[in-house]
C-alpha cells in the first residue's frame, strides 16, 4: 500500500523499509471506521469487553476430557508475601480487568499508596504463629512444580469440591478464604504482594501465547484484539481474519496491546485450572490474557460486571482502582462503556504489580492499569459471577410462578375492573380516590400471594442446568482417564475391532467423575439429566448435553450423588431390577459421568 507523502519522508527519515501493520490498518480501516467503542460485557471474562451477552468460550479445542500434563521442574517456595486492602463503602466490591491508563503513564514507585484509603497489612515471618493465622505464606504451587505441580497435587484429592476449594485457597493466598469472602467479596479491593515471580509458573506465558498464533486457529475478533489507548481515546485494530504470528507481533511491536479471548481454548493448563474453580463458585469461571507492551495501555478506565482476579504473570503494570461513584454502580449487572479521566475520582488502590502478584476487585470497581517504560506486561484475569445475583434467580422464578398461579388461582384470571383506566395510570397519580386505593391493595395482595406459587427448587435447576452448560468439560488425571470411558482400549487390530465390550457387573464398583458435573431437572418434556462432559472448550459451541431419564432411575441417580466420592457397587443402585442397574451404570459410563475403581480392561 503506498503511503502519503509525509509518511513516506518520515519513514526515510527514520530508516524505516515497510509501513507497520498498525498504519495498514489505519489506511484501510478509514478514520471513520476505527471503533471507539468499549466492547461491552462479553463474557463474564475477565474484563473482556465484547458485544453485550454472556461470555464466550472462544478459540479452538476439542471438548471432552483429557489427561494432565506432566509437570515442570520443582522451584523455591515464595517468601512471605504481603497484604494490601482498599477500604470501600460496605457492599461495594470491584470489577474486571482490563488494561488503560492516561496517554503518557504515570510512573509511581513500586507501591503508591492511595490517599487514606488502603490498609497495609505486613506478611509475618513464615513458620510465626502470626503467619498460619494469616494463612501462612504459599510456596510456588503449594509445594514447589508451580501450577502444574499444584494441580497434579488437587488430583490425588478424591472429592472434586476439596481439589476446589484448595485450589481457591492458593488463589488468595496468604489470605484465608473465610476472610477473604468476609471482608473482601462483593466488598472491597484486594491486593497481595507475594514477592514470587514464579507463583503462577506453568500457567500461561508469553511463549504459550506465541504457540497459539503458531498454532493456526486464533482470529482477529474471535479470539484476539488489537488495541491501543491514547489521548482519552480507545481503539480497536482487528483486522479480518487469521491472526499471523508476523502482524500481530508488528502490531505490538507498534505499541498495540493484545487480548487473547478465552485462553482455556488454547491452553491445557488454564483449561484445567478453570474446570476446578467453576465448581467452587457454582458459576462459569471465564478467562482473558492481556499482552501490553513497555510504555503503552490498551484500554479506557471502565468497570465490569464481573468478579476479577488480576494475576501477573510477567513483567510489570501499575493499576489504579477506583470505588464505584454512585449507588446505581454498585455490582453492576453490565459493564461500562468508556470512561474519561474527567469523570473519575482518586483512586481506593493504586500500585504496581509485579510477576506472582494478585488484584481482586469486584463488579462495579473502575479500574484502569498502563505498561511502564521499562517491562512489558503479561497478565491473566480470572472472572466470575457474571450476571449471578438473586435479581438473576427472580428473573427466572417470577414469571414461573405467576404460570402456576394462573393455572392453580381463579383470583389472579378475574378481570381488572372496568372503569380502572379512568383513576389508574400516571396522569391520574396524584388522585385521591378509593377506588385507586383499593386498586393498589389488591395488586399488593396479589404479589404477596405469589409467592405461595413459587417453583423455587425448580428455578434454581433451571439455572444450575445453564451454569452446566457454561462449563468447561473436566480435565482427567491419568488414574481418571484409565477409570473412565476415555481410557476404555478399544482399537481396530488384526483386521477388526477389538476390546469394545464395555463389561459392567453388578460387583462392578462406581462413582461419579465429579460432584458438580450432573443436574437432574424435572421438566415439562420428562426428567431430564444435563452433564458436562461432552461440553466443548469453546463457550456455548454445542447445545446443552443431556439424557432423558426414566423416573424410577433419579433415585439412582441421586443415590450417587449423595455417595460421592465414595464408590459404590451397581448392584446397590435402588433400581427395580438388576438389568436396570446394569444399563443405568453403562449408560453414565458410555457418557463419561462414571467412573469404574478398577479399569474394566487391563491392558
Amino acid at each position: 500500500m503506498a503511503a502519503s507523502g509525509a509518511e513516506e519522508q518520515q519513514r526515510r527519515r527514520l530508516g524505516l523499509g515497510r509501513l507497520s501493520a498498525l498504519s495498514v490498518y489505519r489506511r484501510a480501516a478509514g478514520a471513520g471506521r476505527l471503533e471507539r467503542r468499549r466492547r461491552r460485557g462479553t463474557p463474564l471474562l475477565a474484563g473482556g469487553k465484547r458485544a453485550k451477552g454472556r461470555p464466550r468460550r472462544g478459540g479452538a479445542g476439542s471438548g471432552g476430557p483429557e489427561p494432565e500434563a506432566p509437570p515442570p521442574p520443582p522451584s523455591a517456595a515464595a517468601p512471605p508475601g504481603r497484604v494490601e486492602r482498599a477500604k470501600a463503602p460496605p457492599g461495594r466490591g470491584e470489577a474486571g480487568g482490563g488494561c488503560p491508563g492516561p496517554e503518557t503513564p504515570p510512573q509511581p514507585p513500586p507501591i503508591a499508596a492511595a490517599p487514606r484509603s488502603r490498609v497495609e497489612r505486613a506478611k509475618a515471618p513464615a513458620g510465626s504463629p502470626e503467619a498460619k493465622r494469616q494463612g501462612g505464606p504459599r510456596p510456588r504451587g503449594e509445594g514447589g512444580g508451580g501450577v502444574v505441580g499444584l494441580l497434579q497435587r488437587l488430583g490425588r484429592l478424591e472429592d472434586s469440591r476439596q481439589r476446589a476449594a484448595e485450589l481457591f485457597r492458593w488463589l488468595v493466598a496468604p489470605v484465608a478464604p473465610a476472610e477473604f469472602l468476609g471482608r473482601h467479596w462483593e466488598r472491597a479491593p484486594l491486593l497481595v504482594r507475594r514477592g514470587d515471580p514464579g507463583y503462577y509458573a506453568g500457567l500461561f506465558s508469553t511463549a504459550d501465547f506465541d504457540a497459539a498464533l503458531r498454532g493456526g486457529e486464533v482470529h482477529f475478533g474471535t479470539h484476539l484484539d488489537v488495541t491501543s489507548y491514547a489521548e482519552g481515546v480507545r481503539e480497536t485494530h482487528n483486522p479480518s481474519g487469521r491472526a499471523l504470528p508476523a502482524v500481530v507481533w508488528d502490531f505490538y511491536q507498534n505499541g498495540c496491546s493484545l487480548r487473547l479471548l478465552n485462553p482455556q481454548a488454547f491452553s491445557p493448563n488454564v483449561w484445567h485450572l478453570l474446570s476446578i474453580l467453576q465448581e467452587h463458585f457454582g458459576s462459569m469461571a471465564g478467562a482473558n490474557t492481556y499482552l501490553t507492551p513497555p510504555g503503552t495501555q490498551g484500554f479506557a478506565p471502565h468497570y465490569d460486571d464481573i468478579e476479577a482476579f488480576v494475576l501477573q504473570l510477567e513483567g510489570k503494570k501499575h493499576w489504579r482502582v477506583y470505588s464505584p461513584r454512585t449507588d446505581a454502580e454498585v455490582l453492576p449487572q453490565f459493564s461500562s462503556a468508556n470512561l474519561t479521566q474527567a469523570e473519575l475520582g482518586e483512586p481506593v488502590l493504586e500500585t504496581v504489580l509485579e510477576a506472582g502478584d494478585l488484584l481482586y476487585f469486584p463488579r462495579g470497581f473502575i479500574h484502569q492499569g498502563n505498561c511502564l517504560p521499562e517491562a512489558h506486561s503479561l497478565h491473566i484475569t480470572v472472572s466470575s459471577y457474571q450476571r449471578n445475583s438473586w435479581g438473576n434467580l427472580l428473573e427466572k422464578l417470577l414469571p414461573a410462578a405467576l404460570q402456576m398461579a394462573l393455572e392453580e388461582d381463579v383470583e389472579y384470571r378475574q378481570g381488572l375492573p372496568m372503569d380502572y383506566l379512568g383513576y389508574m395510570g400516571v396522569t391520574n397519580s396524584d388522585a385521591v380516590d378509593a377506588r385507586r386505593t383499593a386498586f393498589m391493595e389488591k395488586v399488593q395482595s396479589l404479589i404477596k400471594k405469589l409467592i405461595d406459587y413459587a417453583p423455587i427448587d425448580a428455578a434454581v435447576d433451571q439455572r444450575a442446568k445453564s451454569f452446566l452448560h457454561d462449563c468447561l468439560p473436566p480435565v482427567l488425571t491419568q488414574s481418571e482417564k484409565a477409570q473412565s470411558v476415555y481410557g476404555f482400549p478399544a482399537r481396530w487390530q488384526d483386521g477388526g475391532p477389538c476390546d469394545v465390550d464395555i463389561l459392567i457387573t453388578k460387583d462392578t464398583e462406581v462413582r461419579l467423575l465429579r460432584h458438580a458435573i450432573i443436574r437432574l431437572c424435572n421438566e415439562e418434556a420428562g426428567v431430564m439429566l444435563y452433564y458436562t462432559t461432552e461440553n466443548s472448550r469453546v463457550y456455548h459451541k454445542e447445545e446443552p448435553k443431556f439424557l432423558e431419564v426414566d423416573p424410577e432411575y433419579t433415585d439412582s441417580i441421586e443415590f450417587l450423588l449423595s455417595s460421592y466420592p465414595n464408590h459404590v457397587r451397581v448392584d446397590t443402585l435402588p433400581c427395580e431390577t438388576l438389568e436396570d442397574k446394569i444399563s443405568l451404570a453403562t449408560l453414565l459410563f458410555e457418557k463419561g459421568i462414571l467412573t469404574t475403581k478398577k479399569p474394566l480392561v487391563q491392558v
